[in-house]
């Protein structure tokens, strides 16, 4: 497996690993307001991270480097802004981590381009 496929993987494992701590931890407390938050975790930071490192290692004959590294470094970005700007804005309302949200937002965003790029760079690679 290519080191890009392990980071993906690495990285996924801890973020699951909170989100699950995160939800047992709601559970016990019945309190759930920040379900959207532990939702966006287990959803970004697992699921996504591993779709990633799975293509990856699919790939990794043909896969350009460069562009799997800055895939995850944008994707693992993203995630590490988004969602504790969401916890704090969920936990107060305050309007101030909307900004830090959007940065979140559009590293997530561009972690999926970036993907999307490797995608249909492998479609269009000669047989």
């Amino acid at each position: 497996m290519p080191r890009v496929s392990s980071a993906f993987f690495g990285v996924g494992v801890i973020y699951v690993l909170a989100g699950m701590i995160w939800g047992m931890q709601m559970g016990a407390a019945e309190n759930f307001v920040m379900a959207p938050a532990h939702a966006h975790l287990n959803l970004l930071g697992w699921v996504t991270m591993a779709l990633y490192g799975s293509f990856y290692a699919l790939t990794r004959d043909t896969m350009s480097v460069k562009l799997a590294w800055t895939n995850w470094i944008v994707s693992t970005l993203g995630v590490l802004v988004m969602i504790p700007a969401l916890a704090l804005y969920l936990g107060s309302n305050s309007q101030a981590y909307i900004p830090a949200i959007v940065v979140g937002e559009i590293l997530t965003v561009a972690g999926m381009l970036i993907f999307g790029l490797a995608v249909v760079r492998e479609f269009l690679r000669a047989r």
